[in-house]
């Protein structure tokens, strides 16, 4: 019997000489002129109404290497190059379905500098990665060990605003498997008070990073505002300010992957509350502090960290009234205020807590669903999540 074994990325920070930072760099640039090369190329052609695929930018890119103008692509490895056209392949395939918008240009100054390299376009051999068109291997602080007998199958190499260089390494991870069956449910709704209530009476404090380091932030941006356009101390500034934002990202997606992995490891059922994100952050009010929890991320680190170890993550309809639903007696309060934290039934007088309430309802809700069948259509902006208000399965096609 094949054992289906889980590819995970590991991620390290390197230290580049000279030489190949600056080869990275060509890479860079060379790897965002062919994608908005592609995507003109790809645009001109849907105004014609003719179709172009991978296989004829690729066509293109040789051409493009024979010009005199572009002949500049020729210095840096062929493999990023052809792999920046299969990315645009992708974007233009999740269009179609309606996954995503019309795909964009890349931009010189705020597009993610990354290069990705498949199997022929690099060497690994005792613990050492060496990059095509590199003589000397990659300087890289391994914080925690490959998966023995490790085989990368790609490796993607990135520069953050900040100015540090990481390597990513996809490779099969043999320690990725799914956990013992338990019988363990829990109800996870999240807050800004509290980052997560949960059904067992648990509350996990919000550390609020980005207002520990809003004075730091605000330093830093003042200094680069006063900064002449275009110079160098411009720059410098600009990766000061870059690097408070690392420092909080970092803080706030290290607390969630702990989070997260506990929770999988310690329940069978995960349920979450299908919250829209992206339309609650245009509340000016709330924004930054929803921005600062990390909703968004928690949810995807739990869903795909649940199919590894083969545990369930069921989202419960937006609409749900699980704040205001008595999980005692059932009853609807007619409103609920954001300021009331506590307050008791007129039907049946049990008082609640309302972060507590609202993860019991989640619960019950999500194993109501699971009992009578709802929650078999995934949502589209998170296919990992089953809502488990959608009663009817969708009619599929001939």
């Amino acid at each position: 019997m094949a054992v289906n074994r889980v590819k995970r990325a590991f991620k390290y920070r390197f230290y580049p000489s000279d030489a190949q930072a600056a080869e990275l760099l060509r890479t860079f640039g060379c790897v965002r002129k062919v994608y908005n090369l592609a995507l003109a190329a790809r645009s001109e052609a849907w105004a014609r109404q003719e179709r172009v695929n991978y296989n004829a930018t690729s066509a293109m890119l040789t051409a493009w290497k024979k010009t005199e103008e572009l002949a500049f692509l020729n210095e840096v490895s062929s493999v990023p190059l052809q792999q920046t056209l299969r990315h645009l392949q992708s974007a233009f395939a999740h269009f179609f379905a309606k996954r995503a918008k019309y795909p964009r240009f890349k931009s010189r100054k705020t597009s993610r500098r990354s290069a990705e390299y498949t199997t022929s376009g690099f060497r690994f051999r005792d613990g050492r990665l060496t990059l095509a068109k590199m003589a000397e291997p990659l300087d890289i602080v391994w914080s925690r060990p490959l998966p023995e007998g490790a085989k990368p199958s790609t490796v993607t190499v990135s520069q953050d605003p900040a100015g540090r260089w990481f390597v990513s390494i996809l490779c099969e991870d043999p320690l990725v498997k799914p956990l013992p069956a338990t019988d363990a449910a829990i109800g996870i709704d999240v807050g800004l008070d509290r980052l997560l209530t949960l059904s067992t009476g648990e509350k996990v404090a919000n550390p609020r990073h980005e207002r520990r380091d809003r004075a730091r932030l605000a330093k830093a941006q003042r200094e680069l505002s006063r900064k002449a356009k275009g110079s160098a101390n411009r720059d410098k500034a600009r990766r000061r300010v870059a690097t408070v934002h690392a420092r909080i990202a970092d803080r706030r997606r290290d607390l969630l992957h702990q989070l997260t992995t506990r929770l999988v490891r310690e329940n069978q059922t995960l349920v979450i509350e299908d919250l829209t994100v992206r339309t609650m952050v245009k509340n000016r009010t709330l924004a930054r502090a929803i921005s600062d929890a990390g909703w968004r991320e928690f949810r995807c680190l739990l869903e795909y960290k649940a199919a590894w170890y083969g545990r369930e993550v069921i989202a419960v309809d937006r609409f749900f009234p699980s704040s205001k639903l008595c999980s005692g007696c059932g009853s609807v309060r007619e409103k609920l205020p954001l300021s009331v934290r506590t307050w008791t039934c007129g039907n049946c007088g049990t008082a609640h807590d309302r972060d507590v309430n609202a993860a019991n309802n989640l619960l019950a809700a999500g194993l109501a669903a699971t009992v009578c069948g709802a929650g078999v259509r995934p949502q589209r902006s998170s296919p990992g999540g089953q809502s488990a208000m959608k009663q009817k399965t969708p009619r599929r096609e001939p």
